[in-house]
């Protein structure tokens, strides 16, 4: 593919670098020297100093033939104004935009949900831009999905299926510690796969033959009900929480607490973390030391407990007995006192934290604090950049281990070469694995067995080596 990315900050370098990995053109724009000088040294491609919303420079750059225009820059107006502009001359080029006002969003997303059919090959996307990215929106939703996994560990969740996949750490007290992936299967009667061993800062896929070893991570696929029974064989106790709290009353803790306490998912939440049925509001707390969020959070989550207070400050934290709560979810704009007060509180005794970082180079940071989940905000925005550039049959990018691993979920397309043979005709061993398959015509993923038969429309979820991944859809078929 030939993409344009403007921006050459942190999202844009790290989505070239990904980009040009796997083999793509990359032209990067940015008017800020410095930042093109440090671009230029550690990329191997095209960086442009030049204004990225001027449409002789777009040409310059090769927009006429480009497949994907991404617009990164720190200024909402200048990517949305980029995307018009070469929609208007260019528009068969897929145009995404990372936005950070909630409002251009949400207008966005009201306008294509009461007018959807409007759009259907009829007029061009609001704005001309085909998919608008928010930072806030993918924070909040992978905490979301952490914490109604319990908040044990990273969770990657798959739309429409009931799996999930867990990084646990194994303790020394486990009882798989010392055993292959083919011995541990006789340990226990439900469905799951081993997708991934993290050992001495190395990650790699599995063969039936892997031996783990204590201080191991394994990324454990299964069924959400029956992660318990597999963190017991690990070694880990999965206790109830009674008491939530969501630290950060601007955008991504409001988006959080209002995800938690929606009627969609407040059932969901209270089997599996409270253990019992009764309203969540009386169980969720929020703290911000801004008094004007802390008072706004109060009046639009009436029956939770909202706090004006500093989440570092002793006397606040014992006076609320907030050392007492099971779950503490620290999720401010500053990453760097999010992981300061989430370490903090865990030494405090608080039972679990998560805490909202800034990109994944500080997640091995965060997990040798002792914080439970680290999320890292810029690489789920360039996840969910990636995905809409793997092509219209991909529908889902998560990234393993630092982007070392790559999920990707696709539908088979029916010209595929895969079609009709089974899963050891297509295997790769340590170049990818299927995880899941749901086959066309059917509501349910399945881990699937050496006799599946791969099928057009069949939907797929694997993990793929990060070097793998353009080998790998081209072999499946997908453009």
């Amino acid at each position: 593919m030939d993409i344009v990315i403007i921006g050459a900050g942190f999202t844009g370098v790290q989505l070239a670098k990904r980009l040009i990995s796997e083999k793509n053109e990359v032209v990067l724009i940015d008017n800020d020297e410095e930042t093109v000088r440090h671009a230029s040294n550690s990329l191997d491609c095209s960086v442009i100093h030049a204004d990225g919303n001027s449409l002789e420079t777009l040409e310059d750059a090769g927009i006429a033939k480009a497949d994907a225009l991404v617009c990164v820059t720190s200024n909402d107006e200048v990517n949305m104004i980029t995307c018009s502009l070469v929609d208007a001359v260019y528009p068969e080029v897929l145009k995404i935009a990372r936005v950070r006002n909630f409002s251009y969003y949400m207008n966005t997303e009201k306008v294509h949900k009461t007018h959807s059919v409007a759009f259907e090959g009829k007029r061009r996307p609001l704005y001309g831009i085909d998919y608008m990215i928010h930072p806030d929106v993918e924070a909040a939703q992978a905490i979301v999905h952490a914490v109604e996994s319990g908040a044990v560990s990273d969770v990657v969740t798959f739309e429409n299926s009931e799996y999930e996949l867990t990084r646990i750490t194994l303790e020394k007290k486990s009882k798989i510690v010392g055993k292959t992936l083919q011995e541990i299967r006789s340990l226990i009667d439900i469905p799951f796969l081993v997708s991934y061993i993290e050992c001495n800062g190395t990650t790699k896929l599995p063969s039936g033959q892997s031996l783990l070893s204590e201080g191991d991570s394994v990324g454990v696929l299964t069924k959400k009900g029956d992660i318990t029974k597999i963190l017991e064989l690990a070694g880990i106790e999965l206790e109830t929480i009674d008491k939530l709290a969501v630290v950060g009353a601007g955008k991504i803790g409001t988006l959080i607490a209002e995800n938690l306490l929606s009627n969609k998912k407040k059932k969901s939440i209270f089997t599996r973390l409270f253990g019992r049925q009764k309203a969540i509001n009386s169980n969720l707390s929020i703290i911000d030391s801004d008094s004007d969020l802390a008072k706004e959070a109060a009046e639009r989550f009436p029956n939770a407990k909202v706090y004006c207070g500093d989440i570092t400050d002793d006397n606040f934290l014992y006076e609320e007995s907030i050392t007492t709560y099971d779950l503490v979810i620290c999720a401010t704009h500053n990453h760097e006192l999010n992981m300061v007060a989430a370490a903090y509180l865990e030494s405090l005794g608080v039972g679990r934290t998560i805490s909202l970082v800034e990109s994944g180079a500080f997640v091995e940071i965060a997990r040798k604090l002792g914080i439970d989940v680290p999320v890292p905000l810029r690489d789920a925005v360039v996840d969910s950049i990636l995905s809409h550039l793997r092509g219209k049959t991909v529908t889902g990018v998560h990234t393993i281990s630092s982007g070392s691993l790559e999920i990707i979920e696709l539908t088979m397309p029916v010209d595929s070469k895969v079609i009709g043979k089974t899963l050891p005709e297509i295997s790769d061993p340590g170049k990818f694995l299927l995880m899941l398959i749901k086959k066309a015509g059917t509501n349910n993923y399945v881990i699937p067995s050496g006799s599946t038969v791969i099928e057009a429309n069949d939907q797929l979820i694997l993990i793929v080596n990060s070097e793998n991944v353009k080998k790998l859809l081209a072999s499946f078929g997908v453009k």
